[in-house]
């Protein structure tokens, strides 16, 4: 049995695409992934699952138990499935015809890939700021976000992409993260963009991209919401 008849408890038919997206609601490695086959112009099917509750095709087609996972229906009818963004996005960039999302150049793609690294960094931060459930913890997440976000305020354009007029894959990094801000704010954490003007036009700009808004279910927010109340944040005590 395949991968995706068992995802659908049926044989796949010829007729369906030939990429499945195994998706969680929150996760924006998944919404990398998701956006990437947007731009590309790219039809694809989209599973959700609980990472709480994993069930066991899951596990049994993810080696490290995390989303997403790519499954790529090939010619023959067989399957092949690919674990973690970068290497998901990679792959389309090199698959997929449309609009590029890497550079040309060698170079000026490695250091886009950097960039990308970069943003996987402030994810991490991120999860700790989230996750706090103490006024030190957090405060000390908030800190070193400011300090990332500033640093990338420097290495920026005029916009209103990354790299100027065109979106690109490190694009599809950020979106993702500013997506959580969007949430926080309007719990009523102060914003961290103040003094950064060229990224909060970034922010802005991607805020507007329908691969972007296409990413996520319209409840993002009440979902995200719920993930502070359950992990007790102290996020969610700003607002009283």
């Amino acid at each position: 049995m395949t991968a995706q008849s068992r995802i659908a408890g049926g044989v796949a038919g010829k007729n369906k695409p030939a990429l499945t997206l195994v998706s969680h609601h929150l996760c924006p490695f998944v919404q990398r992934a998701a956006i990437a086959l947007a731009e590309k112009g790219v039809a694809f099917d989209r599973v959700y699952i609980d990472l709480a509750a994993k069930p066991g095709w899951f596990t049994a087609l993810s080696p490290l138990g995390k989303v997403p996972l790519l499954i790529v229906r090939q010619d023959d009818s067989s399957e092949a499935v690919l674990f973690e963004s970068a290497v998901i996005c990679e792959y389309l960039e090199e698959t997929q015809a449309g609009v590029r999302l890497h550079p040309i150049d060698p170079l000026a793609r490695a250091r886009r890939r950097g960039w990308i690294e970069f943003g996987s960094s402030i994810l991490t931060d991120l999860w700790g700021l989230e996750t706090a459930r103490e006024p030190e913890g957090y405060e000390t997440r908030r800190a070193a976000l400011i300090d990332k976000f500033a640093r990338i305020e420097t290495e920026l354009g005029d916009g209103p992409f990354f790299g100027g007029d065109d979106f690109s894959l490190v694009d599809a990094v950020f979106a993702p993260i500013f997506r959580y801000f969007d949430v926080f704010e309007e719990i009523g954490m102060p914003t961290l963009f103040r003094d950064m003007p060229k990224i909060t036009r970034w922010r802005a700009a991607l805020a507007e991209r329908p691969s972007v808004t296409q990413a996520v279910q319209s409840n993002y927010p009440e979902r995200l919401r719920q993930f502070l109340v359950v992990h007790d944040a102290h996020l969610l005590r700003l607002a009283a």
